[in-house]
């Protein structure tokens, strides 16, 4: 687990190729303070950090072949790669270390570039360079998991883990891709493979690229495909997700350093941590709660932990905590993310740094298995849906003028097309209602339609199936790995999340809707595979998320104050109408509305802004 960063050279002399590449190692120090290392020729830089899990002792990046013809950086893990290693030394390949990042140099020799990324398990993102045909490969694992960016403008190209590493490049132009606030706004990302920055791009998700004299070719290597089979029970596939499971979290405690897990009060950390104490009795577990008893999971946590006898080590955080961070962790997010969680799990992650090195979560069962409210509500559009569209068309135009009442927005959204009801697009300011925030009208689009051909891509499935392959592409992607990644890499601690797993994946995709989300069950196969393995209460709990008591903060003087400084301060006038966005914060405060969401959302754009047009 690590983190890297590159450059073509264009021309720029070693000496100082060597000063900008440690430079840019350097500001990506957390991902890996256990080595910094470079490689550098008349074509291309490349640096690494490293975080030492496996082979601590001979693990070094750059890793080379054996003429030196080839070099690679890489973050991440493979847990299938003594398997393919095994396959590799049969056919004459020799290694000189144990560790999987040599496997994938050595595959990339043998089984070419998509044929090495066809056999890999893992979570991943990484580069090697030809030195032969002057030729830059490199990819990013199927779920998104390993960050990727890179800048291309004129005949600069840089790539790496983060963003803010790009800031030490002299030929990296900052510039804010404006033109994208209000899709951010609708969002709270940008839902495509552009970033907050211009001219700084995602490699998505399941893709890998060749550059080669200047030129950069994009290819996807991997699709979500679903392939319902319906010929099995419900006991057959809660025991088939019992096998895969456990399976999975048997390889993602390969290391060799401690293994801990992150527990909150919900199914899926908790099914993880009692796979991991299976194998490791004296597995530690952690968990972040508050003063504020109705927002905290550790009595839920430290409860579960003493029923299946494993530690529980856990932290509190205060309003203090919260606010005083809020803006460091926008610098560690790179691209503004207003998901109130990514703080507590900022905490959580410093926490468990203190312990140990890797940690195991429960992200993506959710996306995998139906686990969200609203695949719910897709399952009941989907019946009203039989009724014909001009009915409900017609319905929708007499509601709309009547006052709110219960049903009112299933009426009116059940009329709309799937992509145009899709939830997240309009998540937390509207198409409708996101010029009134901003100062001045952008020629953008209506967020729905960045949905549109992923929903046209699954035409033939139903709307709950959709709407997961939908959130694999968008919500997962950008906001919830995010976070992932960057609140635990923030505090050099490695986050492997077991669900998100090529043979979980697999399975998953052949899962009847009615064992997914379906009328007022969600995840009900990954429930009842738990179920024979962790208490009742635990596995049909309530899907609580990752609770924070900002909306109850934000009505604090203090707290209101903070908030109240940045909206009437210089970055929001540049941006956002003053009148609209203070009469939001008073509204709240005073009772009449809730809008902690919308707050947020402004207030953590103003934090980030600072943080890289301010500050850096």
């Amino acid at each position: 687990m690590c983190g890297f960063a590159g450059f073509s050279v264009n021309g720029l002399p070693n000496e100082k190729a060597e000063k900008v590449i440690g430079a840019m190692g350097d500001r990506i120090t957390h991902r890996g303070p256990d080595q910094a290392a470079s490689y550098v020729d008349n074509d291309i830089a490349l640096g690494f950090r490293r975080l030492a899990i496996i082979d601590l002792s001979g693990g070094s990046q750059p890793i080379f072949n054996e003429d030196r013809s080839m070099v690679l950086v890489f973050n991440g893990e493979i847990y299938n790669y003594q398997t393919i290693r095994e396959d590799l030394l049969k056919k004459g390949h020799v290694f000189t270390t144990e560790t999987d990042s040599e496997v994938l140099l050595h595959g990339y020799e043998e089984y070419g570039g998509k044929g090495l990324l066809d056999k890999l398990r893992g979570m991943y993102a990484f580069v090697i360079w030809d030195k032969n045909k002057k030729k830059l490969f490199g990819a990013r694992d199927i779920f998104g998991i390993k960050p990727f960016y890179y800048y291309k403008k004129g005949k600069t190209f840089l790539f790496g883990s983060e963003i803010k590493s790009f800031l030490e490049h002299p030929d990296f132009e900052k510039e804010l891709n404006e033109e994208r606030l209000p899709d951010w706004l609708c969002y709270e990302y940008i839902p495509d493979n552009e970033t907050m920055f211009k001219n700084v791009y995602k490699l998505p998700s399941g893709c890998c690229f060749t550059w080669k004299d200047g030129e950069m070719k994009v290819e996807r290597y991997y699709e979500v495909t679903y392939k319902i089979d319906e010929t099995k029970s419900l006991e057959e596939w809660e025991e088939l997700i019992r096998k895969t499971f456990t399976e999975s979290v048997k390889a993602h405690q390969i290391a060799d350093v401690e293994v801990g897990c992150f527990l909150s009060s919900g199914i899926d950390s908790s099914y993880v941590v009692e796979e991991v104490a299976k194998c490791t009795k004296d597995v530690k577990t952690f968990t972040v709660g508050y003063e504020e008893e109705k927002y905290s999971e550790l009595s839920y946590a430290q409860e579960f932990s003493k029923v299946i006898g494993v530690q529980n080590i856990s932290n509190k955080i205060d309003a203090d905590d919260y606010f005083r961070m809020a803006g460091k962790i926008q610098y560690y997010m790179d691209e503004p993310l207003p998901n109130p969680s990514e703080i507590p799990l900022y905490f959580l992650a410093e926490n468990a740094a203190k312990y140990v090195k890797v940690v195991l979560s429960g992200e993506g069962a959710d996306e995998l298995f139906g686990g969200y409210p609203m695949y719910l509500a897709g399952g009941h559009f989907q019946k009203y849906a039989k009724i014909p569209r001009q009915l409900r068309k017609a319905a929708a135009g007499v509601v709309k003028h009547l006052p709110d009442f219960k049903g009112k927005q299933f009426i009116l959204r059940g009329a709309m097309e799937p992509y145009q009801r899709f939830m997240r697009a309009n998540y937390n300011f509207t198409y409708e209602n996101r010029d009134l925030v901003l100062k001045k009208h952008y020629d953008a689009k209506d967020p729905t339609e960045y949905a549109k051909p992923l929903f046209d891509r699954m035409k033939g499935f139903d709307e709950p199936t959709t709407l997961q392959y939908v959130d694999m592409y968008t919500w997962m992607l950008y906001d919830i790995l995010q976070k992932a990644d960057r609140m635990s890499m923030a505090n050099s601690l490695e986050l492997r999340v077991p669900f998100l797993d090529k043979e979980m994946l697999e399975l998953a995709v052949q899962i009847p809707t009615r064992y997914r989300a379906w009328d007022e069950v969600t995840k009900r196969a990954l429930r009842g595979a738990a179920l024979s393995k962790i208490p009742e209460r635990t596995a049909n709990k309530k899907k609580l998320g990752f609770p924070v008591p900002l909306s109850d903060w934000l009505r604090e003087d203090k707290y209101y104050e903070m908030v109240r400084e940045k909206f009437d301060g210089e970055i929001a006038a540049m941006f956002f109408n003053h009148d609209y966005i203070r009469k939001m914060l008073d509204d709240h405060k005073s009772g009449e509305k809730l809008n902690m969401k919308k707050i947020w959302v402004i207030y953590t754009f103003i934090l980030w802004y600072e943080e890289f047009f301010v500050k850096n």
